[in-house]
């Protein structure tokens, strides 16, 4: 009988309690999955509320790319999914990320991007987020990137860095093949937008990539977003 490769979903977590119940429940509608939630130190019921839907908690110090890398070294799944606590995955996400990974090229992927807010300026944002990532094969995290556990073992998992590590890691695997951009779409948080604007938070992002691209350490762009002004 034909057995569909085991997927593992990972989720890196941090205060997430007003969300993770939903992305959870939309998680185990999977075939064959695991799901394992890592979780950076919350301070509000984010642990207790995954431990009650049943999946695997582990703990980990803060920071997304060394709780990634804790989810994916207690994996046993074939492939791995990088789900951002925020971002709710489209219906039948599973036989997607598996046919999209059969394809002989194509070595890694994401999905396309909805936000989940009403604003016209956001639904722009989604227009470059999704041509970015078809012409030039780069997605970010926040679209559910997935490859095959061995490729991600191969490459070292996500480097070790306080900011940029979804473009670092996809940087590397386009060396090695495609980068499927599945039309499908997740559906994230629209509250880092919202939160400064859409303008500002736009212009932040551009300036991070742009100051990575110049050769400006990670520590001290991650320290520079950090103490950002706030939008009063």
């Amino acid at each position: 009988m034909f057995m569909v490769e085991k997927l593992t979903i990972v989720i890196p977590t941090f205060n997430e309690a007003s969300r993770i119940e939903n992305t959870l429940a939309i998680s185990q509608m999977a075939a064959n999955a695991e799901i394992i939630v890592v979780d950076g130190g919350s301070h509000d019921h984010t642990v207790q509320i995954a431990q009650a839907a049943g999946v695997k908690v582990l703990r980990s110090r803060p920071g997304r790319a060394h709780q990634m890398n804790r989810g994916a070294s207690a994996a046993i799944g074939d492939i791995l999914l990088f789900l951002h606590a925020d971002t709710q995955l489209p219906q039948g996400f599973d036989s997607m990320i598996r046919a999209a990974l059969s394809q002989p090229m194509t070595i890694a992927g994401a999905f396309s991007l909805k936000i989940d807010a009403s604003l016209w300026s956001l639904r722009l944002v989604e227009w470059g987020v999704n041509l970015r990532s078809r012409l030039l094969q780069m997605p970010y995290g926040d679209q559910a990137i997935f490859l095959r556990a061995d490729t991600f073992r191969a490459i070292g998992g996500f480097p070790d860095l306080p900011i940029m590590e979804d473009f670092e890691l996809i940087r590397q695997l386009k060396q090695r093949g495609q980068i499927a951009i599945l039309p499908a779409s997740v559906v994230t948080s629209s509250r880092r937008w919202q939160k400064l604007g859409v303008l500002q938070t736009t212009l932040i992002n551009q300036s991070i990539i742009l100051a990575y691209l110049c050769g400006i350490s990670p520590s001290q762009i991650a320290h520079w977003y950090r103490t950002k002004p706030k939008h009063q």
